[in-house]
């Protein structure tokens, strides 16, 4: 059963439209859908929301921290209303799917991404789940930090929206601990395919 979702990206304006910031456009998608808004928490270094879905409390984070120390954010607010690890989703840009991509994955390594690098730090385990936002690689292993902090080209941003709400889907059965059934909703949607066009 999930109780935080925590969106990665970096806080400030020059930051919002970047790729690295898919995260934090996830958690404003599912804070619209909630009907919350995020307020900022000194305590917790980020911005939080908590919502009460069929009598559960649930708790929406952005760190605040920029992204190589979001686990600060996390570890706080986490210890402190005594949630697990494994009640935790993080969503987070992904460069190993393409945009329009998403998937679900429970542990395993951070894989690079300084994000949860510091979540796995700070909680001292890599036993939470997470939501892979894809953004595509730019091809060159030096071109990624440029990448990741640049705008998505306009259809990749439409791809990467149109995956978001299809991930808000899977958001009830991950509040009810139903994991493979959210796996399910999440990795069998398909991004739409674009209509043939019409015979003259």
């Amino acid at each position: 059963m999930i109780k935080l979702f925590v969106g990665l990206g970096n806080p400030g304006p020059e930051y919002e439209a970047t790729r690295h910031n898919a995260g934090f456009w996830w958690i404003d998608a599912l804070a619209a859908e909630l009907k919350v808004g995020l307020q900022p928490e000194k305590g917790f270094q980020g911005r939080v929301a908590r919502a009460s879905v069929h009598g559960h409390t649930v708790w929406l984070l952005q760190p605040q921290t920029f992204m190589n120390l979001s686990g600060r954010s996390v570890a706080a607010l986490a210890r402190f209303y005594k949630i697990q690890p494994d009640e935790i989703l993080v969503a987070h840009d992904e460069l190993d799917l393409t945009p329009g991509q998403v998937k679900l994955k429970f542990s395993g390594s951070h894989a690079g991404h300084n994000g949860l690098r510091d979540i796995h730090a700070q909680l001292g385990t890599s036993d939470y789940w997470r939501l892979r936002l894809g953004i595509g690689h730019p091809g060159v292993k030096a071109e990624v930090i440029n990448w990741v902090l640049k705008k998505p080209l306009a259809e990749q941003r439409e791809a990467i929206d149109t995956c978001i709400v299809r991930a808000l889907h899977s958001v009830p059965a991950l509040m009810a601990g139903e994991m493979e059934k959210a796996t399910l909703l999440i990795h069998t949607a398909k991004p739409p395919r674009p209509k043939p066009p019409r015979p003259e």
